[in-house]
C-alpha cells in the first residue's frame, strides 16, 4: 500500500494533468467526467462510471487523473485515520 508521501505526489501530479490538459475543456463540458493520462489523453463523457472503465482498460491503474470538470477535487487523505490536507 502507497505511503501517505507517495499519495501526496501522486495528487499534485492529477493536479498538474488537470491544470494542463483538463481546465481548456471547463467553457465546453462543464460537469461532465474526464480522465487524463499521463501523455495527455482525454477520456470524457457523462458517465462516471463508464469513464473510469474505460480509463482502466486504456491508462492502467494508477496511471491517470479522474476528475469532474469544472469541479476541485477532493482536498484531503486519510492515513490510519488519521485525516491530511491537501493544499489546492
Amino acid at each position: 500500500m502507497p505511503g501517505v508521501q507517495s499519495l501526496l505526489k501522486l495528487a499534485h501530479e492529477d493536479d498538474l494533468l488537470y491544470e494542463r490538459y483538463g481546465k481548456p475543456l471547463e467553457g465546453q463540458h462543464q460537469g461532465e467526467f474526464v480522465a487524463i493520462g499521463k501523455d495527455g489523453q482525454i477520456i470524457l463523457g457523462q458517465d462516471d462510471v463508464e469513464v473510469l472503465k474505460q480509463a482502466l482498460e486504456l491508462f492502467g491503474s494508477g496511471k491517470f487523473a479522474f476528475r469532474r470538470v469544472g469541479f476541485q477535487a477532493l482536498g484531503f487523505l486519510f492515513d490510519r485515520g488519521q485525516r491530511i490536507q491537501i493544499d489546492p
